[in-house]
């Protein structure tokens, strides 16, 4: 199976016919799952959506368009909107999963470095990046963040001792690596060339602050364990749906239409996908969809991501209001947040050093004040290690292997922390 590359079409008209040329293949391989084979599958537009509560009803393997030996690995969601949702892939399917992470502007190469500092669990993140780096010949440092063997303070130390040059994290974790390198004393990491960011909302200001942080460009992408990457970044910092791999809708949340553009909650259908075809897919993300041109000529929608409508609070969403949070000036040093939602009262709490204490909070009360004018917002500077306790940023390594006997001044209680 040939996968179309960026620059197989020259227009939107021939992207439209690439999509169009791949949906009767999409549409067999869905009636050859148990779940549309029940639902019955139609023409892309008369098809229902597939939602995320349609892959709990199916599980395990309810969705599974091949044999199970055809398999190749099974993942699981991260269940941040509900219970988690399973999915698996082919070989084949792996093939098109790395093809379209490795699509970065900076590129992947055998010279490359790249830490992977995502779970290397049931979620799909921290493989998709490790089998795309190994693809294009990359060394992979496979730091999972979620292991107690890769504190915060292991992770500065393989950055600069191993000259790490890529990175693939959330936007977040790439400022505690910066708080925990200040910490540690490291000053530079001069073979860093660029940080890729994903599995969070990101707006231009924090991704602004971060490419300052560093001093290197932060490219993102965007997908889910469903579907792998949906989309990712040109040169020229716009966000691509990979339209090629993929046909995206966007549902307008109170009418259900369903549109090319615009703005509300993206529907995709995958285009290459063997062991699970999706039709119509409600991936539940809050996005901004466009056609516009770009420079870059790759005549793929642009779009922005913000969040999931969940965490919202009418017009007030995380992407707004990190927006205005990372809005403030350099020198105050504000890196790490937070906020509660009541009513119409809203509370945030800053970490900020002494001397900015009164500067920073007058500054972000304002801006917060001026957004939202209904929104009664109350800020307050909590002191360095507030919100990120030091003993994070410092922790040592702990690798937790069975271990029952001890010596003398040993703490065994770490036998039942195994546990």
């Amino acid at each position: 199976m040939k996968l179309p590359q960026i620059g197989d079409w020259t227009d939107y008209a021939g992207l439209a016919r690439l999509q169009q040329d791949r949906l009767p293949a999409v549409l067999a391989a869905a009636e050859r799952s148990p779940f549309y084979r029940e639902r019955g599958v139609g023409p892309l537009p008369e098809q229902p959506l597939t939602t995320k509560q349609d892959l709990r009803d199916a599980y395990p393997f309810g969705m599974l368009a091949t044999g199970r030996a055809d398999l190749a690995t099974y993942h699981e969601s991260s269940g941040s909107s509900g219970d988690a949702t399973a999915s698996y892939y082919t070989e084949a399917d792996w093939t098109d999963l790395a093809e379209r992470f490795a699509r970065k502007w900076v590129g992947i190469t055998a010279a490359d470095t790249m830490m992977v500092r995502t779970p290397y669990a049931l979620m799909i993140t921290g493989h998709l990046a490790h089998a795309a780096a190994r693809r294009h010949g990359a060394t992979v440092v496979p730091a999972d963040n979620r292991s107690l063997a890769t504190p915060y303070s292991r992770v500065v130390r393989l950055l600069h001792d191993l000259g790490v040059t890529l990175t693939w994290s959330l936007p977040t974790d790439t400022l505690l690596w910066a708080a925990a390198a200040r910490v540690a004393g490291y000053r530079d990491f001069p073979s860093l060339r660029a940080l890729f960011v994903g599995g969070e909302p990101l707006g231009a200001a924090r991704k602004a602050r971060i490419g300052r942080v560093w001093g290197v460009p932060v490219v993102e992408e965007y997908g889910a364990t469903e579907t792998g990457s949906l989309a990712g970044e040109c040169r020229h910092g716009t966000m691509h749906l990979w339209a090629d791999r993929a046909v995206f809708e966007v549902q307008d949340p109170a009418t259900g239409e369903l549109t090319p553009a615009g703005r509300g909650r993206l529907v995709v259908t995958p285009l290459f996908r063997e062991a699970m075809p999706l039709l119509r897919y409600a991936i539940e993300d809050e996005v901004e969809v466009s056609y516009a041109q770009c420079p870059c000529g790759w005549h793929l929608p642009a779009v922005r991501v913000l969040g999931r409508t969940a965490f919202a609070a009418g017009d007030l969403t995380q992407l707004g209001l990190e927006e205005l949070v990372f809005g403030l000036p350099d020198e105050y040093g504000v890196w790490f947040w937070r906020a509660r939602a009541d009513g119409d009262r809203l509370r945030v709490q800053i970490e900020v050093a002494d001397r900015w204490r009164a500067d920073a909070a007058g500054a972000l009360t304002a801006a917060i004040r001026d957004a939202y004018p209904g929104i009664d917002a109350h800020v307050a500077p909590v002191p360095a290690g507030g919100l990120v306790p030091f003993g994070l940023l410092t922790a040592r390594a702990e690798v937790m292997k069975p271990r029952g006997l001890f010596a003398a001044g040993e703490d065994w209680d770490t036998a039942l922390r195994y546990y």
